[in-house]
């Protein structure tokens, strides 16, 4: 079962940076999910929440700035001093980042109330365009079928996953109509009998956010693709290989 490191590595670093990235590295992991939306100007900028304030020295929402001003904000000192000057990336520096150092990323596109699905997802799809990323080390995932949507005509060949908290009934339905691969789904809301009804369907199944060993070793032996976890060291110190 492959473990991917949650908005980096969030337990090591500020989530969402690219020190959080070079933690992934560091650890030998092969895969990462981020956040992806918009800034006031357009530019796609790798930050999870609606408001500045948790992850930032900044207030009010992502989407009221430009990205100048989102430049210049500290994304580091909030987690620990030592992390202090850390700003918040723009994918297309993220992605570069990443594929220097050999990591696939699992873009999660992040929709709030008055964003735009389709802005978003065609900026996104400029951005892999522009800058050549290889298509088959990113996956995209989104909570909203629009999105999904999207990005099937904007970026064909990079595969799609459906973000679900609880399994709905017509998960398989949903995926056909997006033309997705896998179905990525909250931990405590899968079961013994959906994960192989799911995995014998033919799709790849990922639960997030996982981060005790033993829910870990039951969601392996029921066929589950991959984890994400906010303490991949944990699982390494206990002998999982850093896939």
């Amino acid at each position: 079962m492959i473990l991917c490191g949650h908005r980096g590595v969030a337990s090591l670093a500020p989530e969402n940076t690219l020190a959080g990235l070079q933690a992934a590295h560091q650890l030998g992991l092969e895969w990462v999910e981020i956040d992806a939306q918009l800034s006031k100007d357009g530019q796609v900028v790798v930050f999870h929440d609606e408001k500045l304030r948790r992850c930032t020295d900044g207030t009010g929402w992502l989407r009221q700035y430009d990205w100048h001003e989102l430049a210049r904000l500290d994304a580091g000192s909030w987690f620990s001093p030592a992390f202090a000057g850390e700003h918040i990336p723009q994918l297309q520096d993220y992605l570069a980042l990443a594929a220097k150092l050999g990591i696939q990323v699992n873009v999660e596109l992040k929709l709030y109330p008055q964003d735009d699905a389709a802005r978003l997802c065609r900026r996104v799809s400029e951005v892999i365009r522009q800058h050549a990323f290889d298509p088959g080390s990113l996956l995209f995932s989104s909570f909203e079928p629009d999105c999904l949507h999207h990005m099937q005509a904007l970026a064909p060949d990079i595969a799609r996953a459906l973000l679900v908290e609880r399994i709905p009934g017509d998960w398989q339905t949903r995926l056909q109509r997006l033309n997705g691969t896998a179905l990525h789904c909250h931990h405590r809301h899968l079961t013994r009998t959906r994960a192989r009804e799911i995995k014998a369907a033919g799709y790849r199944l990922n639960c997030y956010t996982v981060n005790h060993l033993d829910k870990a070793t039951t969601l392996a032996d029921w066929g589950v693709d991959m984890i994400f976890t906010d303490t991949p060291q944990h699982y390494l110190a206990a002998g999982w290989r850093p896939r």
